[in-house]
């Protein structure tokens, strides 16, 4: 398999986390691209010219962050990340949902942040931070299990990249019970092996 994504992106970072859990990070050629340069192998593999991108063994090319990780659930031995049914699962899914939701929130937020300010872009950055600021509180309200599933690791991802992006903006002091959760989850070699970096 060949994974193509960029070491800044909190969704490739999501798919990392997942291969590493599932024991099939070694099975994953890494190939670092900046997606905004268009690079041609991505664009052939993905014409979205997003990342992750993941080429399977057999030339199947998958992206977006939940259809890879799905894919990756389907890979190994360990445990599942996808529980089958049930409450289990519709919870994990939820988790999944709210922390892409804040990565959809923040990751386009930090590029508005970074350009000339004016009305329409102050008040949609404004908006942005106002739903990550509500997802944060229903996680500090509900925060997730320990266990280890496609849930939690989308929260701990984006947990992270508030902490990489947004530090002048802490969430700890607020959410203390959910800043217990992150420290402890942290420690999950998914998670603390790929720790965003620069």
């Amino acid at each position: 398999m060949k994974l193509f994504y960029s070491p800044a992106s909190p969704y490739a970072r999501k798919v990392l986390a997942c291969a590493i859990t599932r024991e099939i990070d070694q099975s994953i050629e890494l190939v670092a691209c900046n997606p905004n340069e268009s690079p041609a192998d991505l664009l052939a593999a993905n014409p979205l010219s997003k990342v992750p991108c993941l080429v399977t063994d057999d030339g199947l090319a998958l992206f977006d962050s939940p259809v890879i990780c799905e894919y990756l659930d389907s890979r190994g031995d360990a445990l599942p990340m996808f529980p089958e049914r049930g409450p289990t699962r519709w919870r994990a899914l939820k988790f999944q949902a709210m922390g892409d939701g804040i990565l959809d929130a923040s990751v386009p937020r930090r590029w508005e942040m970074l350009k000339p300010a004016e009305d329409g872009r102050t008040a949609w950055i404004a908006r942005q931070k106002a739903a990550v600021d509500r997802t944060l509180d229903a996680l500090e309200a509900d925060p997730p299990h320990r266990i280890v599933d496609i849930g939690s690791i989308a929260v701990a991802c984006a947990l992270g990249y508030l902490d990489f992006r947004f530090a002048a903006q802490p969430w700890r002091a607020a959410h203390p019970t959910l800043a217990a959760w992150f420290a402890g989850f942290g420690e999950n070699p998914g998670i603390a092996r790929t720790v965003p970096q620069g």
